[in-house]
């Protein structure tokens, strides 16, 4: 294997910003679809919803999820789910 291939080509600053954007939107998705389930409605006491981690987006490669990871702006929870890195 040469130098070349072990290497993976850099991900473009523009495409990890998109990436990060999406993940954000699929967890708030999930979180508002969470917190609508019956059970948490306002006459029922409500609440708040658990979900901190999530599947990312498939339309992005894993490098990338892991780049994001790596500069912490994401953490990897286990299984494939990633969470919100530290603000």
């Amino acid at each position: 294997m040469s130098e070349a291939e072990a290497t993976p080509a850099p991900i473009a600053p523009e495409e990890l910003k998109l990436a990060l954007k999406a993940f954000k939107k699929r967890l708030k998705a999930t979180r508002l679809d969470d917190e609508s389930r019956v059970g948490h409605s306002p006459m029922s006491n409500g609440g708040k919803s658990s979900i901190d981690a999530i599947i990312p987006p498939s339309q992005y490669p894993t490098a990338v999820w892991q780049e994001l990871a790596r500069q912490g702006k994401l953490k990897y929870a286990t299984q494939g789910f990633y969470e919100l890195g530290a603000p």
